[in-house]
């Protein structure tokens, strides 16, 4: 069986990008990501509301995650970017019920 070598780099959440490290890590165009922004799928932490000041943005590793996802979302559902928006905010309320849920279930056993 052949083997495949990944090379990656671990990112913990405090780390930031810039928007054009972010458009390049993720090989997608600027349009697009502020597409993304405007649709209010990513927030830069730095985000004033104008989508003007995209040299200035930082983003945190999170939102690295979740541009790969968007593309991901959209190359396999060929959906447009509010579509996208809208799959991001419900995987997102997702993950969070199903930590709620793990949370009740460990502590109505540990009873």
């Amino acid at each position: 069986m052949p083997q495949t070598v990944l090379n990656g780099v671990l990112l913990d959440e405090s780390y930031e990008l810039s928007f054009q490290e972010l458009c390049d890590t993720c090989a997608t165009s600027e349009e697009w990501v502020l597409q993304l922004v405007e649709e209010g799928a990513l927030e830069p932490l730095n985000f004033t509301g104008h989508v003007h000041q995209s040299e200035q943005w930082r983003f945190t590793a999170v939102n690295l995650q979740k541009v790969r996802t968007a593309k991901r979302l959209q190359r396999d559902l060929q959906i447009n970017p509010a579509g996208v928006a809208l799959a991001l905010d419900l995987l997102e309320q997702i993950d969070q019920l199903q930590t709620q849920l793990h949370c009740l279930q460990t502590y109505s056993r540990d009873e």
